[in-house]
């Protein structure tokens, strides 16, 4: 894996992308979509993540985050082994369409890697960039809450509901609380 996409400073500030094995949507599942808002909010409480933007697309999400105990690496990996764990026993338990081609496509993507035991949900790479400048975190912040206008989901970016704009118009709306740049 390229050094240049590592988390080094476990305290500064990243934007971090988390991609689904060959870009499967799983992310059109409601029931999908909570399981990693519970566990960003669970983390923001528990394990000293600090969450300043988000957008959970379709087969990837954008966070921009820091750790306030320079764990973030342990945290970033954590997050995703329980998503990981949760996500593939809500595809087993539910009445879930693509339930055996979804099994079969993370299966196959495990036993590509000696890491994985049984199934994969997530690329081992996190392409992580950290986040320097002003600049940098305004174009990062403004491409989270235009990245679901410029797919063609949404006209508006307040109107999608899985990011992260919403909390930066004061919206009571919002689905979990995050921490607000300045």
């Amino acid at each position: 894996m390229s050094d240049s996409y590592q988390i080094k400073d476990q305290y500064a500030l990243y934007f971090i992308t988390l991609s689904v094995v060959f870009w499967l949507d799983i992310f059109t599942r409601e029931s999908y979509r909570r399981i990693l808002l519970e566990s960003f909010s669970y983390c923001r409480r528990q394990k000293y993540l600090e969450i300043y933007a988000y957008v959970i697309m379709s087969n990837h999400v954008h966070m921009m985050v820091s750790s306030t105990n320079g764990t973030l690496s342990n945290t970033i990996r954590d997050l995703k082994k329980f998503t990981s764990n949760n996500i593939i026993e809500k595809v087993k338990s539910n009445k879930e369409s693509r339930r055996r081609w979804l099994l079969r496509e993370f299966k196959y993507a495990a036993s590509r890697h000696k890491r994985n035991a049984n199934f994969q949900v997530w690329t081992h790479n996190n392409h992580a960039v950290e986040l320097r400048t002003n600049q940098m975190i305004d174009q990062r912040l403004n491409y989270f809450h235009q990245n679901p206008v410029k797919s063609g989901i949404v006209e508006n970016a307040l109107d999608y509901l899985y990011s992260s704009a919403r909390n930066y118009c004061d919206y009571n709306d919002v689905l979990i609380e995050i921490d607000l740049l300045d």
